[in-house]
Order: C-alpha cells, then sequence, then structure tokens
C-alpha cells in the first residue's frame, strides 16, 4: 500500500495498480515495483506501514477505519479503538422508526448471544434430522420401536445444547463469550474449548 505525501502531510492512498501523474509528469505503475524506496520517497510516494494494535476480531467488535498520518519520513495506517458488539439484542423503543411487520419490544438487533445461541440450536437440529424419521416411524406405526442408542444420541444432543446456550448466556462480556469458543492444547496435545462439545454424530 502507497500514499502521496505533498508538504510533509499525507493526501491521499494512491493506486499501485495503475500509473500515477504527479506535477504534470505521468509515471508508469512500475515504480510501485522496480523502484527503490527511496527513488519513491523523491516523487513524494510512501510505502505505508499499517499499525494493526487496536484491530479487534470483526466478529465481536467493530473496527474504526484507518487513519493516516506522515511523521519522521514514514506513513502510518492507524485503527482507532474498536467498539464491542451488543451481548444483548437491542429491541424497538418507543420513539424508534419501526417497520410495518415489527413493534415496540420486537428484536431490533440481535445481540452477539443470540446470534451465537442461533447457530447452536441450528447445529442441534442438523444433528437431529438424520434420526427424525425413526421418531416419526414410532409415532405412526404400532411395530416399530426407536433404538435406544438413538434416543439416548438426541437426548444427549438436545443437553449439550442447552448446557451451551447456558454457557453463552452467562457470558458478562464480549471477551468472555470469545473465550468460550477459544481452542486451546494442553500439554498431552489435547485441543478443547470452554464451551461444550456435541456428541460425535451416529
Amino acid at each position: 500500500m502507497f500514499a502521496l505525501v505533498e508538504n510533509n502531510q499525507f493526501v491521499k492512498i494512491v493506486n499501485s495498480n495503475k500509473g500515477i501523474e504527479l506535477n504534470g509528469v505521468q509515471y508508469p505503475k512500475s515504480i510501485f515495483t522496480l523502484w527503490s524506496n527511496a527513488e519513491r520517497e523523491a516523487i513524494g510516494i510512501y510505502e505505508v506501514t499499517v499499525d494493526s494494535s487496536n484491530k479487534r476480531d470483526e466478529e465481536y467488535y467493530i473496527n474504526t477505519n484507518i487513519t493516516y498520518t506522515f511523521a519522521n519520513g514514514s506513513v502510518t495506517g492507524s485503527y482507532g479503538t474498536a467498539t464491542a458488539k451488543p451481548l444483548d439484542d437491542v429491541l424497538f423503543v418507543e420513539g424508534d422508526e419501526i417497520p410495518s411487520d415489527k413493534a415496540v419490544g420486537d428484536i431490533k438487533q440481535y445481540g452477539l448471544k443470540g446470534l451465537e445461541i442461533a447457530k447452536i440450536k441450528a447445529q442441534a437440529g442438523g444433528l437431529l434430522a438424520p434420526t427424525d424419521w425413526q421418531i416419526i416411524k414410532e409415532v405412526e406405526t404400532s411395530d416399530y420401536v426407536v433404538p435406544t442408542a438413538i434416543t439416548d444420541y438426541r437426548t444427549q444432543v438436545r443437553a449439550k445444547s442447552n448446557e451451551m446456550e447456558s454457557q453463552i448466556n452467562a457470558c458478562g462480556t464480549v471477551e468472555d463469550l470469545k473465550t468460550l469458543y477459544t481452542y486451546t492444547e494442553d500439554s498431552e496435545g489435547n485441543i478443547t474449548r470452554p464451551l461444550a462439545e456435541f456428541p460425535e454424530e451416529l
């Protein structure tokens, strides 16, 4: 990434995929690959260094746009302080512009907890779906009984789903939630995360 600097001030990011005209002179795009830093800087083109120390995981945070500054002969792009996404659902309240199919108290924006719980429910549904037909068959026919291994597995899936939902709902901060999904490896090579795991598929 490159930037144009004039009068010791950052001006703009420049497109390195095409040539550039500066002060009436047209330069080819090869200056971005073949010229040295010193040669580019002599005409005001500087390579950008991006400081990502404030950038956070976009699944959990809203990052700011990058701001660029020129100082001490270098152009640096940096992020501002990231904002944590809401943990809990945001509801419509009086005074909001409410769509015709919504009302006060309905969900305006799902929070991280609600989004993650929806994923857990979808996972559980996907694990149960292959054996749903056996449950239906037992209900509709008198000579069929669902094998115990199947009913036990379905019970375990539901129990784990409930356990995970409880863990998610107990989170007080975005970092708490993020930690639930963070896998770590112990000294014996076992890779685990704090969030419960579904039983292996049948």
